[in-house]
């Protein structure tokens, strides 16, 4: 139990996740402008911006995975390490694999 000088009193919070702490605003800030700069579709209509939750094949999110990895991966071997590109790549990792864990999730629930 927490007492604050308040007097007001809260449960620890050692067993509760603990979103702001795991999680970084500035990757945060930069994968929602990568996001949104990929929303505009090659036939130029703008997708939602939960498109991807309607479901993708784990296998697609897989092969994409691979590639940005490995941009990630060479821009890091090489030193040459663009800052676009790197940060780009980066976050199409994060996008691949947060879908492929949504995919994976939501068979989780149907076994």
């Amino acid at each position: 139990m927490r007492t604050f000088e308040s007097g007001a009193t809260r449960d620890d919070s050692d067993t509760k996740l603990d979103f702001e702490g795991f999680l970084s605003p500035a990757v945060i800030e930069r994968y929602a402008e990568y996001m949104h700069e990929n929303r505009i579709q090659t036939d130029g209509n703008l997708r939602d911006s939960d498109n991807w939750q309607k479901g993708i094949p784990k296998d697609q999110y897989m092969k994409s995975l691979w590639r940005h990895f490995f941009a990630v991966w060479k821009e890091h071997r090489t030193g040459a390490e663009n800052a676009q590109v790197m940060e780009d790549a980066l976050c199409a990792v994060m996008f691949n694999t947060m879908g492929y864990l949504h995919e994976y999730l939501k068979g989780q629930d149907n076994e």
